[in-house]
């Protein structure tokens, strides 16, 4: 260092940063009133070995009168960009006017003041830099500290007598770590505690949180026996588990020593190679090692690894500065030693760069002479990189190759969309030309999944004439609504819809032509009645198997219980209302912002063939589009409005669909054996404010403020002790706390079971219609195999009466005789064995099992819905 220069060292982003305080060059005439500050931007260069110059910068100050001094410096956070940047502390002094400037470095090299404070004292202990930038210092065994956010010297309310550990804890902010006079409590004398005591609780550890201006527990960084002892901290880890603090630490001691603390217990121990240590700073290496490095006043360093136990790893004297940082560029960091050397002015020219692994760099060597170890390295790393270059090239390889297939996979979905939208829209579907396929399909020797013809073929085109001599007649209106996180669109069945309702749904498809995403929207189908005489029933379109037999059936043969049953109970009127509803997911389609939407209804038409089993064909019948938008969703375009009017619930046919389709529906068995059920009509009316909706009195809304409101129940009593009560709620919380309220007005003795979906007495009825039809399917098949088998047999019968005829004497008599009572007896004897088993032809058997298994399907459907 020359005369009259300073310097100061700090590592930022893998360079090293030389600051330098000098007064610029003397010029004849001048006053020499001002002072620069100069940086150096410094980084090592791998292949010259040598650290080479990248940049540098100044910043000129006033310096009249005044005496300028560099104070610290470190990497603290710019609390406005939240960046992290090499700020540096500078004293101005004049007379006994003490003004402190923080000054921040920015990547072009500019300096900018942060801010600037004047005390009338200098500051000599415990000054540190943390994020702000802010300034902490201690005077008077008191705390003060000042940011850039205040610009205001601040005190913390507390005395101490050293900080040991500036820096951020999970949670809590900026913390310092201090050690203070050890608060006793005042029921207890001095004079009572030994003198073991004294030395143990005459100093303690405390936490304090800068911003939060809270008291930490010093206890939870380590022991207050070693308040006394310890000089330095250096905290490794912080987390919070279970609200609780952990925290792990190494802390160097007067006497010599580097402790390694975990959640306030000391873990290890080791003794340090010299004498006075006066700082600890940790660095992690490539080997994903934790290296502790401490320096010493007497300008000695020493390397403290951690595996079985702490253990010095190196030690080196005359030691001008130790950096951590990554200098080579490598990912992990390194250490950079700075020797002391007299002969030569430059703070870099003797250093050793090293992480006591792999890397070692040092000024001074010929790396041309160390041929043999250079080669060797070198050959290795060849052989490495090799590898790693295979290894990467097959797996970019098949990185391209998943995504050709999945670019593959996106078109032909699109393209079966657009040929979805065309054939419903009847218009005629163009395929795409050969040179319009993707490229890779030739690459790979793959065949396109449609033809390369331009005009469209005729099964095409005979599908777009089925589906356009669909009857539209049967749906109605068109209507959207939108009910909490999700849309509901629905189309009204008129009163000519005689077709089975299991086998009609709702499909939803996007009409925007989004090159990125499938254009067909995930949708749930249900079906909704509104009568007015039988309450409202949610009809999913997935049909529903009882797990006693899950036979698999053909999808074209599947019966519906509902068209296999046209006797219904007097008590059944299906002269209400009927819609089918697609409800999905709104979120997704918010962030199209304008959504335009296709609705198809898809129905299936089933009638019996000659041979008695079911036929069935599918149509589509495009309804119409929807629009929906983020502006009329906010505008409350689409809610359902449920009101009050003269004790009734006052809503849209479209509003009520709306609220049971996206509601879970529970049914409930309630039985009273000693006491009518009148109060759960009073519970219902009062407690849970409901009304009836004008359109069908059977359901009522709730009114009630809260998570229940929007709840939809359906009570029918079938004599004054026995009813059903059907509610329709959002989720299971609103279930049970309608049950709870409802467990509160129900006399002890009820009894509630929850009810498979269906009335139990339809359901008897339904029973006993299919057990009549499985034993008449039965009976039907078996009886069609025995007439085959009976008229094959009286044709044989007739033949061996034409033989009985002659006489037996005179076949004997001669030898043709003998041959044709042979082959009278060859033929009773197989007409026996014919009648003893009889067979049939594989078809028809076929067809035998498949109506008596749709029969006991039926049946077996009937009964898991009862039990």
């Amino acid at each position: 260092m020359l005369l009259g220069e300073q310097e100061q060292l700090l590592s930022y982003n893998g360079e090293v940063l030389v600051f330098q305080l000098s007064k610029p060059k003397h010029v004849e005439g001048a006053a020499d009133k001002t002072m620069n500050l100069c940086v150096r931007r410094m980084a090592f260069n791998r292949d010259t070995k040598v650290f080479v110059q990248k940049s540098s910068g100044a910043f000129s100050m006033h310096a009249s009168h005044s005496k300028i001094e560099m104070i610290c410096c470190s990497c603290t956070t710019d609390s406005r960009t939240g960046i992290i940047l090499p700020c540096i502390l500078v004293k101005k002094k004049k007379r006994n006017n003490v003004k402190y400037i923080l000054l921040l470095l920015h990547g072009s090299n500019q300096f900018e003041q942060s801010f600037h404070f004047k005390l009338d004292y200098e500051l000599k202990e415990d000054i540190r830099l943390f994020a702000g930038p802010s300034v902490l210092w201690r005077h008077t065994n008191k705390l003060f500290y000042i940011s850039s956010n205040t610009c205001m010297v601040q005190s913390a309310p507390l005395q101490l007598s050293s900080v040991v550990w500036t820096g951020e804890i999970v949670g809590e902010g900026t913390v310092v770590l201090g050690v203070r006079t050890a608060c006793l409590p005042e029921s207890e004398e001095a004079d009572e505690f030994s003198i073991s005591d004294r030395a143990i609780w005459g100093s303690e550890f405390f936490g304090y949180a800068i911003q939060t201006q809270k008291m930490l527990t010093g206890t939870c960084f380590m022991p207050h026996a070693y308040s006394r002892v310890v000089s330095s901290v250096c905290v490794c880890k912080s987390e919070r588990l279970k609200k609780q603090l952990r925290i792990s630490l190494v802390a160097i001691t007067h006497k010599n020593q580097l402790i390694w603390f975990q959640n306030g217990l000391p873990k290890g121990v080791c003794e340090l190679p010299f004498e006075k240590p006066h700082s600890v700073k940790t660095a992690g290496t490539s080997s994903n090692e934790l290296l502790f490095i401490v320096s010493f006043a007497s300008g000695n360093s020493c390397v403290v690894q951690r595996r079985d136990s702490l253990q010095v790893a190196y030690k080196c004297q005359k030691v001008k500065c130790v950096l951590v940082d990554d200098f080579i560029g490598s990912g992990s960091e390194q250490l950079l030693l700075l020797f002391k050397d007299d002969s030569n002015t430059d703070v870099l020219s003797t250093f050793k760069i090293t992480d006591l692994g792999g890397v070692h760099y040092a000024s001074g060597i010929n790396y041309k002479h160390d041929v043999p170890a250079t080669e060797g390295l070198q050959e290795n790393g060849l052989l490495t990189i090799q590898a790693l270059e295979t290894r990467l090239q097959a797996g970019f390889t098949s990185v391209r190759e998943l995504q050709q297939h999945l670019e593959l996979q996106r078109r032909v979905i699109l393209e079966s969309c657009r040929a979805l939208i065309d054939l419903v829209e009847e218009r005629a579907h163009i395929l795409p030309k050969a040179e319009e396929k993707p490229i890779f399909l030739v690459k790979e020797g793959l065949v396109s999944l449609w033809d390369d013809v331009e005009n469209p073929p005729h099964s095409l085109s005979k599908e777009t004439s089925v589906a356009s001599k669909v009857p539209e007649h049967f749906t109605g209106k068109l209507w959207q609504r939108v009910v909490d996180d999700s849309l509901v669109v629905g189309v009204k069945l008129t009163e000519s819809f005689h077709w089975s309702l299991n086998d009609v749904s709702l499909s939803l498809v996007m009409d925007q032509d989004f090159s990125s995403i499938s254009p067909i929207i995930k949708c749930q189908s249900k079906i909704i009645k509104l009568n007015k005489a039988f309450s409202a029933l949610a009809v999913s379109s997935c049909q529903i198997e009882p797990p006693p037999k899950k036979i698999k059936l053909d999808l074209n043969s599947k019966d519906d219980l509902k068209k296999e049953f046209p006797k219904r109970p007097s008590g059944v009127h299906l002269d209400g209302a009927k819609a089918v509803v697609a409800v999905t997911s709104l979120s997704p389609l918010l962030a199209f912002h304008h959504v335009c939407c296709a609705v198809l209804l898809h129905a299936k038409r089933r009638k019996r063939g000659s041979d008695g089993l079911q036929e069935s064909k599918q149509f589509t019948v495009l309804c119409g589009k929807i629009f929906l938008s983020l502006e009329d969703i906010s505008n409350g375009r689409f809610s359902v409005k449920m009101l009050r009017d003269n004790s009734y619930c006052t809503g849209a046919m479209e509003d009520i669909f709306a609220v049971l389709a996206t509601a879970v529906r529970f049914s409930f068995l309630i039985m009273s054996s000693d006491c009518t059920l009148t109060p759960v009509n009073s519970w219902l009316l009062g407690e849970m404010e409901c009304t009836p909706f004008k359109e069908c009195h059977d359901n009522i809304f709730c009114h009630k403020a809260g998570n229940m409101y929007g709840t939809v129940f359906n009570w029918s009593l079938k004599n004054p002790f026995e009813g059903v009560l059907t509610i329709f709620c959002r989720n299971l919380t609103v279930l049970f706390q309608c049950l709870h309220s409802l467990s509160r007005i129900l006399p002890p003795s009820c009894r509630v079971k929850l009810l498979r979906c269906g009335r139990k007495s339809v359901l008897t009825e339904q029973l006993a219609l299919a057990l009549e039809k499985e034993m008449l399917t039965s009976k039907s098949s078996f009886f069609s195999k025995e007439s085959k088998a009976e008229s094959s047999l009286a044709w044989g019968n007739e033949t061996g009466k034409k033989i009985d005829n002659a006489p037996l004497a005179s076949l004997l008599d001669t030898e043709e005789g003998v041959q044709q009572f042979r082959k009278k007896l060859q033929k009773e004897r197989e007409e026996s064995v014919l009648s003893m088993n009889q067979t049939m032809n594989g078809a028809l058997y076929q067809k035998i099992a498949l109506k008596i298994a749709e029969a006991q399907l039926s049946s077996d459907m009937i009964v898991w819905r009862l039990s």
